[in-house]
């Protein structure tokens, strides 16, 4: 799983038009098939667009939605929808490193950014600096971040976020991909982030480097 994930990461824009074109043609010659669902899960990729993966399923043989595999992926697009911008977030309570529980609604009256990351893939440490100079740049600012982490053991979590400098709030079930929040949010692949309002509504996904310093220029402005 990690090395398709890192694959992913790495395919060219070009290459990724071009599998996309041959996918949804793909698709849309097979909706018989129960393993065209997977050809929908790579079309969504690492920046889903829900509104496109929820029509290409609903173009499926109504079998196969109703299967086990179906019904799987209909909660994951549940999740999709359930975190556009304008939604609520769904909460998030697990135990941060020191042990102790900490939920989402505690950061409440901040923006938020919730990133989910593992101390095991190469793309997410690769962006921990400039996170760390995001961080740096508005914490000050009304603004945070909540670190979710995909790991499965204790002590390379707890070492990747002293390595990095990761000076934030950092939780996790320590259950990987089978994470609560991962599952809450939808999240097939890392790293991805959301950005939350004051109130708890989603802002955005998946804003990375000066994308996600713009942004938050643009509404932290008055702060």
């Amino acid at each position: 799983m990690r090395t398709i994930l890192i694959l992913l990461l790495l395919i060219p824009c070009f290459a990724f038009t071009q599998d996309k074109e041959e996918l949804l043609a793909r698709i849309e010659s097979n909706p018989h098939d129960i393993n065209t669902i997977s050809l929908i899960q790579k079309v969504g990729g690492y920046d889903p667009d829900y509104k496109e993966l929820d029509r290409l399923f609903r173009s499926l043989d109504r079998k196969v939605r109703r299967s086990t595999k179906g019904k799987i992926f209909d909660r994951y697009l549940t999740a999709l929808k359930n975190t556009l911008p304008g939604k609520q977030a769904p909460s998030i309570t697990q135990f941060d490193q020191h042990g102790e529980p900490y939920s989402l609604s505690d950061l409440k009256g901040n923006y938020v950014l919730i990133d989910f990351w593992a101390s095991w893939c190469p793309p997410c440490r690769e962006q921990n600096p400039k996170l760390v100079e995001t961080f740096n740049e508005f914490k000050d600012r009304n603004f945070d971040i909540l670190g979710v982490s995909f790991d499965r053991e204790y002590e390379p979590w707890l070492k990747a976020i002293k390595d990095d400098g990761l000076t934030w709030k950092h939780v996790s079930d320590l259950q990987g991909w089978d994470n609560s929040a991962g599952l809450a949010y939808g999240i097939k692949a890392i790293p991805q982030n959301i950005l939350v309002d004051p109130q708890g509504k989603v802002v955005a996904r998946n804003l990375h480097g000066e994308a996600l310093n713009e942004k938050l220029r643009e509404l932290l402005s008055a702060h």
